[in-house]
C-alpha cells in the first residue's frame, strides 16, 4: 500500500480532481475501474492518491507520538517526584476517546494535513507514555541498572546505556497500532468534514462525497473503505508480527 502511495502518480489513470459532469455517478467499467462520483471524479485515481494521506497521516503521527511519548514516559518513569503529577495528567487525558479529543482539536483550527497530524498525535501520546513508564519502571529495578546506581552513574547516563534500548521493542510494536488507529481517526475526520479540505482526495472525503448516493452508487463508498480496511489490516499484522519476533516470551514458544 506504501507502494501504491509513492506511485500514485503512475498507477492513477486520470487527474483525481478534474471534473466532468458529463461522467458523472458512472458505475466501474473498462474505462472507469471504479467508477465516477458526484463530480465526474474517477473514483479509482481518487483512491489511489488517497493512500497518500493516510499513510502520511499514520506514519507521522506514529513517530510524533513515540517520540513525544517517549520522553514523557522516560521522565515519569526514573523521575519518582514526577511520576505521579505526570500520570494523574496521563489519566485525565486518556480518560477523552482520541477521536473526540481529536474532534475538538480540529474545530479550534483550520482543516489542513498538518493540522490534523497534529491533533491525532495529541490524541495518541498517553498511550505511548503509559507504555514506556511501565517499561521503565520494570527495568528501573533490574541489578544492572540498581549496580549503574550504586556505581555513581548520573540518571543521563543511565537512561541513554540501560533504559532507552529497552524501549524500543514496545515501542516499535505500539506504534505500528497507533499508526492504523490514526489512519482510521483520519477517515472518520474527514468523513464528518473536520479532517482534511473536502478537495484532497482522501479515503474519508471520498467516502463522505458518496454517502448521498450509497443506496443507488455503492461504489463510490465501497472502494475507499475496502483498501482502509486492507490497509489498517496489514499494519496491524505488522505489529503483531513484531510483537511476536520482539519478545523473546513469544520467540521462545514458537
Amino acid at each position: 500500500m506504501a507502494l501504491i502511495g509513492i506511485l500514485a502518480p503512475l498507477l492513477g489513470t486520470v487527474d483525481p480532481t478534474a471534473i466532468s459532469p458529463v461522467r458523472r455517478t458512472r458505475v466501474p467499467s473498462e474505462l472507469y475501474w471504479f467508477g465516477t462520483d458526484m463530480l465526474g471524479r474517477d473514483v479509482y485515481s481518487r483512491v489511489i492518491y488517497g493512500a497518500r494521506v493516510s499513510l502520511l497521516v499514520g506514519f507521522s503521527v506514529a513517530v510524533l507520538a513515540s517520540l513525544a511519548g517517549l520522553a514523557i514516559g522516560l521522565f515519569a518513569g526514573f523521575m519518582r517526584w514526577a511520576d505521579g503529577i505526570i500520570m494523574r495528567i496521563i489519566d485525565g487525558w486518556m480518560s477523552i476517546p482520541p477521536i473526540l479529543l481529536a474532534i475538538a482539536l480540529m474545530a479550534l483550527t483550520r482543516g489542513s494535513i498538518g493540522n490534523v497530524i497534529v491533533a491525532i498525535t495529541v490524541a495518541e501520546i498517553p498511550r505511548v507514555a503509559r507504555l514506556v513508564r511501565g517499561v521503565v519502571l520494570s527495568l528501573r529495578e533490574q541489578p544492572y541498572v540498581e549496580a549503574a546506581v550504586a556505581n555513581g552513574a548520573k540518571a543521563p547516563r543511565i537512561i541513554w546505556r540501560h533504559i532507552l534500548p529497552n524501549t524500543f521493542a514496545p515501542m516499535s510494536v505500539q506504534a505500528t497500532y497507533i499508526c492504523a488507529s490514526a489512519m482510521i481517526v483520519e477517515a472518520i475526520l474527514s468523513f464528518i468534514g473536520a479532517g482534511v479540505p473536502p478537495a484532497t482526495p482522501s479515503w474519508g472525503n471520498i467516502m463522505a462525497e458518496g454517502r448521498a448516493l450509497w443506496q443507488v452508487k455503492p461504489h463510490i463508498i465501497v472502494f475507499p473503505a475496502v483498501f482502509l480496511s486492507i490497509t489498517v489490516l496489514a499494519v496491524n499484522l505488522l505489529g503483531d508480527g513484531l510483537r511476536d519476533s520482539l519478545d523473546p516470551r513469544i520467540a521462545k514458544r514458537l
